[in-house]
């Protein structure tokens, strides 16, 4: 494919592994481990060979492996020990071969990862001690340029497929006038989903009727909700949007217009809250430091 990023810095290596720019030129000098190529100017480049070695090495060396006895190895036997790493015994072994997933665009080997998870952990904690490990060190990763727009897609996507499988396992009936539902939703200009989407898993997961809208939802749009629905829990995440000029007032117009003299509440997850001025919310307005939080004050 020649959309897939086929040569690499030694900063992304460094960005991609965890190993310092410094170790890996040990590492290639003393133990001839990877051959990189030379730009005209004498910078070095790697190829995506490389890379993968390269986190193949890094998951050997931190289950115990010392660089000496890597370095007698073969590419082909570096790999077959890396594949033998069980996915509990090492979860940066996991995550790596996540990235070479998504610098790849590979599919399958995300799945048939995915899968073998799923032997050893529930989806709470493949998504917890994985997923969201993963997506920082992949919007690090977006930050620095080391991986594409594109790529970083790729992952959140396959990783929504995962949360939306799982979530149809627990979904009934719809909810009726008089009974309490939970609202879940994303501000104008906020699209970031896939924390929302997993606290919808949750609450489904635990029973609870939910009544999931997505991202970049007006105000106006939620007081059809209001019309219909006596008692709601409106659960948002607050990733980039609104801004901190503007979140007090839209809390304040959100209260104004849903909440007051209502049986409404509005929950609010994301970094975001950092700027919300805790002394003026309202009762009927609260946040949350995690997802695990929220679920456990529901």
């Amino acid at each position: 494919m020649n959309n897939i990023k086929s040569e690499f810095s030694i900063k992304d290596l460094e960005h991609l592994s965890g190993i310092k720019a410094h170790t890996i030129r040990i590492w290639e000098k003393r133990y001839n481990l990877f051959e990189p190529n030379r730009t005209e100017t004498n910078i070095r480049t790697y190829s995506i060979d490389s890379l993968q070695k390269l986190l193949n090495v890094t998951a050997l060396y931190n289950n115990g492996y010392k660089i000496s006895k890597i370095s007698q190895l073969s590419n082909q036997e570096i790999l077959d020990k890396a594949k033998l790493l069980t996915i509990s015994s090492n979860e940066d072994h996991i995550l790596n071969i996540f990235k070479i997933a998504t610098i790849n665009f590979d599919k399958a080997l995300f799945i048939n990862t995915y899968k073998k998870l799923e032997t050893e952990k529930s989806f709470s904690e493949i998504f917890h001690e994985v997923f969201m490990p993963l997506l920082e060190e992949i919007g690090f990763l977006w930050q620095t340029k080391t991986i594409t727009p594109a790529q970083e897609h790729f992952i959140s996507e396959l990783i929504k497929q995962k949360i939306l499988v799982n979530t149809e396992k627990y979904q009934s009936a719809d909810v009726s006038k008089n009974e309490k539902v939970y609202a879940l939703f994303l501000p104008d200009y906020e699209i970031h989903e896939l924390g929302l989407q997993y606290v919808n898993y949750q609450l489904t997961k635990e029973g609870f009727q939910t009544i999931y809208l997505g991202g970049s939802v007006p105000l106006n749009s939620l007081k059809d909700l209001v019309k219909n629905y006596d008692y709601i829990e409106f659960i948002t995440y607050f990733t980039v949007n609104p801004t901190c000029e503007n979140i007090d007032n839209y809390l304040a117009e959100f209260h104004t217009e849903l909440l007051n003299n209502s049986n409404h509440h509005l929950h609010i997850l994301g970094r975001q809250t950092d700027c919300i001025d805790l002394k003026t919310l309202p009762k009927t307005i609260k946040t949350y430091e995690s997802i695990q939080n929220l679920v456990k004050a529901m």
